[in-house]
């Protein structure tokens, strides 16, 4: 039954996509046609086969060994300040963000993550018949955050047509950095954070280019030298460093803000009509959680996680949803831990416009009037990806 529901859940969130488009005669339905059968056969693969589930546990204890190096620099630092057996978040979690930074800065500036980008991006074109330029910053948003991933194809930005520029935005905000994997990871499944770093990239393509479709640009060049603008290692590391510094305090000031006025807010609705804002979230996105395929029993506690991170963003949604974790069943943990890995909710929009209004104010413009549409996109990738992910649970 529950793989039924997902289904027609995949197709509620392809219709609704549908009837969003501004040229439905122009979807590029081969192309939808093959990332869908890449999806499933990356999703198949990592959950249902011996051979992917032995690499997703091989990776996670990967990223968990070079995550435990990280931590020697932590303890340097912080030694003391935190009693044996105990956890302080800014310490724990988001310090590790300097870490990983660090060592993101240093693949990119030797060219291994631009050229890997690069090439797994050009197969991705070839393959669906998308322009090089769009399947490249999917790809680049696997590792990158929201302003770089867009940086990185600075130079193309000019030359962008709205629904090139529309799609362009739904990956970033659809896909987190690899900066702060390690972060999530501290908090959810490794497994979870993994799959839905791959996956938002192809969900976001289809999802994108139904709702403004595109035609393939053949003289499309690709320059990595955009990727990066270090020019030596040691200006990498200190880049990565200051740069994972900056993200760790600013993910800390927000979540005070947030987590704070949440509450605040939780305590206004308690007392004024008996039930918090937390629980009406949950019935407003119970509808979606079950769609996705989540048991009738949790849908309202996996409403409450998915609007709180549409409302406020992915950390206080996490910080909410792993102490439920261990009380939940595996298909309901894995739905809502892959829905919350992306960068979808209100603010993203103001920092994606930010990032292209410092390259071209004019694109930054039509980025505005998009705004929500952009946000309701990439949830719908969140959608998809979580809905794809709990038919193999």
């Amino acid at each position: 039954m529950s793989i039924l529901i997902g289904i027609l859940g995949l197709l509620i969130v392809l219709g609704l996509a549908f009837v969003l488009s501004n040229d439905k005669k122009g979807i590029n339905y081969k192309a939808i046609i093959i990332l869908f059968v890449l999806e499933f056969v990356v999703a198949l693969i990592m959950f249902k086969t011996t051979f992917g589930l032995k690499v997703v546990e091989a990776t996670s204890n990967g990223v968990t060994k070079v995550l435990s190096y990280g931590y020697e620099g932590v303890s340097f630092v912080t030694g003391g300040l935190v009693p044996e057996g105990g956890s302080v978040f800014f310490i724990n979690v988001l310090m590790l963000i300097i870490f990983t930074s660090t060592l993101l800065s240093l693949l990119t500036h030797i060219k291994v993550l631009p050229l890997a980008i690069k090439y797994i991006g050009g197969a991705l074109s070839k393959i669906t018949g998308l322009s090089k330029v769009i399947t490249f910053n999917s790809v680049n948003s696997i590792f990158f955050g929201q302003s770089e991933s867009i940086l990185a194809i600075k130079g193309h930005l000019d030359v962008m047509n709205a629904n090139k520029l529309f799609i362009v935005c739904t990956s970033a905000m659809a896909s987190v950095s690899a900066s702060i994997m390690g972060s999530y990871m501290e908090m959810l499944p490794a497994k979870y954070v993994l799959a839905a770093m791959i996956l938002n990239a192809l969900s976001a393509l289809i999802i994108a280019t139904i709702m403004a479709p595109i035609k393939k640009d053949d003289d499309e060049t690709i320059n990595i030298n955009d990727v990066s603008n270090t020019n030596s290692i040691f200006g990498a590391l200190s880049a990565g460093a200051l740069d994972g510094g900056r993200v760790a305090l600013i993910v800390a000031a927000m979540l005070v803000a947030y987590v704070g006025l949440l509450a605040l807010i939780d305590g206004f609705f308690e007392g004024i009509i008996g039930i918090s804002f937390t629980e009406i979230l949950g019935y407003i996105f119970a509808p979606i959680a079950w769609i996705m395929g989540i048991p009738s029993s949790d849908i309202l506690t996996a409403g409450s996680v998915m609007g709180t991170k549409l409302a406020a963003n992915e950390f206080v949604a996490m910080l909410q949803f792993q102490p439920l974790i261990s009380e939940l069943p595996e298909k309901t943990v894995g739905i809502v831990s892959t829905f919350l890995v992306s960068f979808a909710n209100f603010s993203s929009i103001g920092i994606i416009s930010g990032s292209i209004q410092a390259i071209n104010g004019e694109k930054a413009e039509i980025v505005a009037k998009f705004g929500f549409k952009m946000l309701l996109s990439a949830t719908l990738v969140s959608t998809l990806t979580a809905t794809i992910v709990g038919l193999f649970l």
